[in-house]
């Protein structure tokens, strides 16, 4: 059997986030089935119908902005069958461009919550494992930079970590990446195949890592979704005291999902330099042009 690396991106639209971040969920194979069966009854218990049926997904840019907190405090918590007739009126008349109503607005802000948290908690049920590397928004390639055909440092973490889970758990991992946009898809892939390919440590990775990506559309991926919403909240809400405090955050992402993003994060052993070292799933790299080896 083998492990699904689902992976997608957060900030790199170099807008407003305070972080880059790329990485994903590993959900072993066995599990995806009923993975996206119970994403599906989320769907149909917070908002009372599917999303695809309105062309919509599950993104954490959507379900956790700040008018989506905003809209499911202006009234009390409503009652399930009450929240999904609401928020389906909301859906609806979206489709017809019509304005909704105070409560329809109140009850699919809750209704997007609602299916962040649950999306969480269907995560580490399914035994999901998240891996991420972020580097601050707008880090640019400094001039002369020679290793432009080749992972940066940050993503080359990212795999690092993918191959000690893989390894203790001596089972192979597939990539499955989010389609964006073609020419910088095929840079990435480009760059991760000279690195598993032309350099010693890659290829001795490549064992557990199959290093060619399946590029899904995530409207049609609900584990890239789930990814996304992973991301999204590691961007605003996860500050490990190692991060420092410099990074802006928001409280009631960072309140209620970072200790999720916590227990969901994988951990283990790494080594370098024949020492064994105890690492994490998610990490923040400062320098990403930098030596990757430190």
């Amino acid at each position: 059997m083998s492990w699904l690396f689902f992976i997608d991106e957060s900030g790199h639209d170099h807008k407003n986030t305070p972080l880059e971040v790329r990485g994903g969920i590993a959900l072993h194979t066995g599990k995806l089935w009923s993975f996206v069966q119970g994403w599906q009854r989320l769907e149909e218990d917070a908002f009372g119908t599917r999303l695809a049926v309105y062309q919509k997904e599950a993104k954490g840019a959507k379900l956790l902005s700040g008018d989506r907190f905003n809209w499911a405090a202006q009234g009390e918590p409503l009652i399930g069958q009450e929240r999904r007739k609401l928020a389906r009126a909301f859906l609806d008349k979206g489709v017809r461009r019509q304005p909704p109503t105070r409560p329809e607005f109140t009850a699919y802000g809750q209704a997007c919550l609602e299916m962040a948290r649950g999306a969480f908690e269907l995560m580490i049920s399914h035994e999901a494992r998240l891996f991420a590397c972020a580097i601050p928004r707008g880090t640019k390639q400094p001039n002369g930079f020679k290793h432009v055909d080749y992972l940066r440092k940050d993503h080359v973490f990212l795999f690092e970590r993918v191959y000690y889970f893989l390894e203790a758990q001596h089972e192979h991992g597939l990539i499955v990446m989010d389609e964006s946009e073609k020419t910088l898809d095929k840079k990435f892939v480009s760059r991760m195949e000279s690195y598993f390919t032309r350099t010693a440590t890659g290829r001795n990775r490549s064992y557990w890592i199959v290093p060619a990506p399946l590029f899904v559309s995530s409207e049609m991926t609900v584990a890239v979704q789930a990814a996304d919403i992973c991301l999204y909240c590691i961007n605003w809400g996860f500050r490990p005291v190692a991060w420092g405090k410099e990074l802006t955050s928001r409280s009631e992402i960072a309140r209620e999902f970072g200790p999720k993003l916590a227990r969901l994060q994988w951990e283990g052993d790494g080594y370098r330099d024949q020492q064994v070292f105890k690492t994490r799933g998610i990490v923040l790299v400062l320098d990403p042009y930098g030596d990757a080896s430190k």
